[in-house]
């Protein structure tokens, strides 16, 4: 696996984690848990949708920078045009299930734009500093590239504009009748256990990256589930 490649399946196990982690904390909390069985479909399937996304940004600073040229606001633009495909066949897919969703760009498209941007910014430099060093040297340029803490509010950045986002979707989510009055509150549960996941998360990945293999031993979350499949272990 090259550069791209790998920063990119590391993106997608981080946001599945996410995604796990956020689903297990909404069994706590009524009213979310009488509308997990939907809320569960949705997160699956919206961060497949996410990772797609997230892809396509990751790869297409890589061939920007092969090709001499650095990333900017037009690239974001284009970017966030691009994605609207994936959205597409989003919509597509889950027309047949219970959770009928319309994504209301004006209020979704700032988000995903200042998303973009932080996820370019974070792949340009991760990327540049790997040019011609094969795949095995990422966790070293994460951490050239970012002290502990600005990489760990990076993360945090990243998957609360992620929420945001979601939170905005699931406004449209289809609820059983008893539930629909709960709507909003059900969108501002969903964002706040979201931002809560988010920060946990985020000080564990940033944990991974910043200590050494020996060293972690933080519950729930290993290197060997997030570095090593991905090709993020020391070598």
């Amino acid at each position: 696996m090259n550069s791209v490649q790998i920063l990119a399946a590391w993106n997608r196990k981080i946001l599945e984690t996410y995604s796990l982690r956020t689903i297990a904390a909404l069994r706590a909390i009524l009213p979310l848990r009488l509308a997990l069985p939907r809320l569960e479909s949705f997160l699956a399937d919206n961060i497949a949708k996410e990772v797609a996304k997230d892809a396509l940004v990751i790869r297409r600073v890589g061939e920007l920078l092969a090709a001499g040229l650095t990333p900017d606001e037009e690239t974001g633009r284009q970017l966030l045009a691009v994605g609207k495909e994936i959205d597409r066949a989003f919509l597509a897919r889950v027309a047949d299930f219970p959770i009928g969703i319309v994504i209301r760009y004006e209020e979704i498209d700032p988000v995903r734009l200042r998303r973009i941007g932080r996820m370019q910014e974070a792949a340009r430099l991760i990327l540049a500093g790997t040019a011609g060093q094969g795949g095995g040297e990422v966790r070293a340029m994460i951490r050239s590239c970012y002290p502990s803490v600005e990489f760990e509010r990076l993360l945090l950045d990243l998957m609360r504009l992620y929420a945001l986002e979601t939170k905005a979707l699931s406004r449209s989510l289809r609820l059983p009748a008893l539930l629909v009055p709960l709507r909003e509150r059900i969108a501002q549960s969903l964002y706040g256990v979201m931002a809560d996941v988010a920060a946990g998360l985020a000080k564990d990945v940033a944990g991974i990256v910043f200590r050494p293999e020996r060293s972690i031993r933080t519950p729930g979350i290993r290197l060997a589930e997030i570095a090593e499949p991905v090709g993020l272990e020391e070598r």
